[in-house]
């Protein structure tokens, strides 16, 4: 009788065990399904680890890529091709955040119950954000120089409608890269890279300014330089008497290093954290990188640096665009979002439009809105924007041994166009005379053609 009961007993276990071992295979199928079946060993839907089915199309419908048995179609336009290859990806999966790599399994038609087989007998398409043509200007502009990225974004509703980085390739002539090369060529820098960002970092200092002094209770007078325990804080020339508009549009690194030292690190942490500049964001599918930031309260000369965008500051261009959107937007602004199918956003949990949530008071938004529109009008020219309502702040990163980042960020205040934009050129100079332009060309592109 022992025994017997030992027995039962164990096929009891065993049968637990069984069952399971079968629960943890059926989640694990139905969480990871699309991975196993669309791995790069299968024979059946890669050609040389290149995709044999689906394609991808930019906004408008014009072909980005067409995965064949032969080998993927790219654009005929090799502006084209060079401008949209670190979105829409590379044949060998080289480019991690990219379309051809984060929605291979929707390019193959995969689902729970068919699995890799196409009930319609045809291939699936993705249609992207994507506007082709403007990423073919934002090349064109970027070409002359080494490294550098442009992004501009729908604020309202997420949509991603220029997405470039340099160094790029021609998918036609992919490039051996060797063990210890440093060009970064397959890397978007938009989503996966940081930098000294400059002066752009002056409007995160300067909404913690509005929220504590309010929009009138700062004011500095400028002497071109400043000493702090027997080193310096230096402008580029003495801006005399200045309010807070004023410090933000002459791009006063005394006034704004005074602010830091005043608000303290702990302040100027809460700010990067609360305006997403050290935010992971999850775009479905892609990701871009936190920024990272440094605020030394017991060394003020390295606070003040650091309150002007410099010292440790680490930003990634993709925060930042849409930190610009929050502003433009009323304190809060969409998620970035890459494809335009409804139906594709869904299955992979995607809302069509998904809020940053409130990132800067209402208030503290619409004022330092309207400090970046002033920027323009009073610093930069409006006429080198012609019929853009545009806000924007330039930064110029100091880079130790190197030319320094030119930086342009800013937004459209157009309800027809509600714009957010950043523009990162490495090691080219002056914000205004590098990256302004660049984004002025985009601009018009999307906005008029």
């Amino acid at each position: 009788m022992r025994r017997m009961e030992r027995r039962a007993l164990l096929g009891l276990v065993l049968a637990a065990i069984l069952f399971l071992g079968l629960g943890v295979f059926v989640y694990r199928f139905v969480v990871h399904g699309a991975e196993w079946a669309t791995f790069y060993g299968n024979q059946n839907l890669y050609s040389g680890y290149g995709l044999t089915s689906g394609a991808v199309y930019d906004r408008d419908g014009t072909l980005l890529v067409e995965n064949t048995s032969d080998g993927p179609i790219y654009n005929d336009d090799y502006y084209i091709r060079v401008g949209t290859i670190h979105a829409v990806g590379d044949n060998r999966g080289n480019i991690s955040t990219s379309a051809l790599s984060a929605y291979r399994s929707k390019l193959i038609g995969y689902n729970l119950v068919t699995g890799t087989y196409k009930l319609k007998g045809q291939n699936e398409d993705l249609k992207l954000t994507l506007d082709a043509d403007a990423c073919s200007i934002a090349y064109q502009w970027l070409a002359d120089y080494e490294a550098g990225s442009v992004g501009v974004y729908n604020y309202k509703t997420g949509e991603i409608l220029c997405l470039v980085s340099r160094p790029g390739f021609d998918p036609y002539d992919p490039p051996e890269v060797e063990e210890g090369d440093t060009s970064g060529i397959y890397l978007n820098r938009f989503l996966s890279a940081t930098l000294t960002p400059g002066s752009i970092f002056k409007t995160v200092t300067a909404a913690a300014a509005l929220d504590y002094y309010g929009p009138d209770g700062f004011s500095y007078y400028c002497e071109g330089e400043r000493e702090v325990d027997g080193e310096y804080v230096t402008c580029m020339e003495a801006h005399g008497e200045l309010d807070l508009e004023e410090a933000l549009a002459c791009s006063c690194n005394c006034a704004f290093s005074v602010i830091a030292e005043s608000l303290g690190g702990d302040v100027l942490d809460e700010y990067v954290d609360a305006l997403g500049l050290t935010k992971v964001y999850d775009m479905g599918g892609f990701r871009n990188v936190a920024g990272s930031f440094s605020f030394p309260d017991e060394v003020p000369i390295n606070l003040g640096w650091a309150g002007v965008g410099q010292f440790e500051d680490e930003l990634n261009p993709c925060s930042m665009m849409i930190y610009m959107g929050a502003i433009a937007n009323g304190g809060k602004a969409a998620v970035p979002r890459m494809i335009s199918s409804s139906a594709i956003l869904e299955q992979i949990g995607l809302a069509q439009v998904e809020s940053t949530g409130q990132m800067l008071n209402e208030e503290t938004a619409n004022r330092l809105a309207n400090m970046m529109i002033y920027n323009v009008e009073r610093t930069y020219g409006q006429e080198n924007f012609p019929d853009l309502s545009i806000g924007a702040k330039t930064g110029t990163g100091e880079v130790e041994g190197k030319e320094p980042n030119a930086t342009f960020a800013g937004f459209l205040l157009d309800p027809d166009h509600p714009y957010a934009f950043v523009v990162t050129v490495e090691n080219a100079g002056s914000g205004q005379y590098v990256a302004a332009p660049i984004a002025n060309a985009v601009l018009q592109k999307l906005v008029y053609g």
